[in-house]
């Protein structure tokens, strides 16, 4: 676009340095990196916006867990209140699953580490999966510029030979190669930049989420390991309302004196009437 608005500002009758024109001057070469660096552009994206929704249906599952799973009165009963093909589901599935087998384990040692090796396990599966793609975001990163710089080098070579038939270096000679050049450069840069910002924010994303997943499967096995005698403390703490203790005139240290009839003065011990 930059392009197009200088040779218009230039007062050109037909625009020969628009981004087809250059490619154009590529030939197929130049068209063929064009082509790659769009379906990587394509590619980033949509991996992008498919990663947000599905680290964001993950957290909202972290969250209804801890609203109201630890609330059940067993983990079957909790399982039962998680989301249908939830990774926190799949967590207490694998744990209810591992837990059903160590019984047959004759070291209780050997049994806790054999629960513990499932949930890993299981959150070693959970981390796979979200983050298949991403490799796809680095090599765009990592490799973009590198495309968008190999355009360049044969948009330079082909001014060069321009130059070498024309036998003068004249900007009519050179323009659109030298162009066509800068533009792949510019485009591979557009491509890479995007990809890696995309690749940080879902890998802070991903380890926010690796973080809750981890600690959520410490406390089952924490569950498991007591028989439901250690629940997390969100789930143990409860709030009681406590009334206050006033004191009025009469009462020291909360306890009830008795009663005075009027026309009488109270001593400590002794009780006088008034005549």
């Amino acid at each position: 676009m930059s392009i197009e608005l200088l040779s218009a500002a230039a007062g050109g009758s037909q625009n020969k340095f628009g981004l087809l024109e250059a490619l154009n001057e590529g030939g197929f070469i130049s068209w063929a990196i064009f082509v790659v660096l769009v379906i990587m552009s394509v590619g980033s994206f949509y991996i992008l916006f498919t990663k947000l929704f599905e680290q964001q249906k993950v957290i909202n599952q972290g969250k209804k867990a801890r609203a109201g799973f630890w609330r059940a009165s067993s983990l079957k009963e909790g399982s039962t209140k998680l989301e249908k093909n939830s990774a926190y589901k799949q967590l207490v599935d694998d744990g209810l699953h591992a837990q059903e087998r160590h019984g047959q384990m004759t070291d209780q040692q050997e049994a806790h580490d054999y629960l513990h090796g499932s949930l890993a396990r299981s959150e070693a599966s959970i981390n796979t999966k979200l983050n298949s793609g991403l490799a796809f975001l680095a090599t765009v990163g990592a490799t973009a510029p590198f495309v968008g710089l190999l355009g360049t080098v044969i948009g330079i070579y082909s001014a060069l030979i321009k130059i070498g038939i024309a036998g003068q270096a004249s900007i009519d000679a050179v323009a659109g190669p030298v162009g066509e050049a800068l533009i792949m450069t510019a485009l591979g840069l557009f491509v890479a930049v995007p990809a890696v910002l995309a690749y940080n924010w879902l890998q802070s994303r991903n380890k926010y989420i690796l973080r809750d997943l981890n600690s959520f499967s410490n406390d089952l096995l924490a569950y498991m390991g007591s028989d439901g005698r250690v629940k997390p403390q969100i789930a143990t703490n409860t709030s009681t309302a406590t009334k206050p203790v006033t004191k009025s005139s009469g009462q020291a240290g909360g306890v009830q004196s008795p009663a005075v009839k009027p026309g009488t003065t109270e001593r400590p011990g002794t009780t006088t009437t008034k005549r």
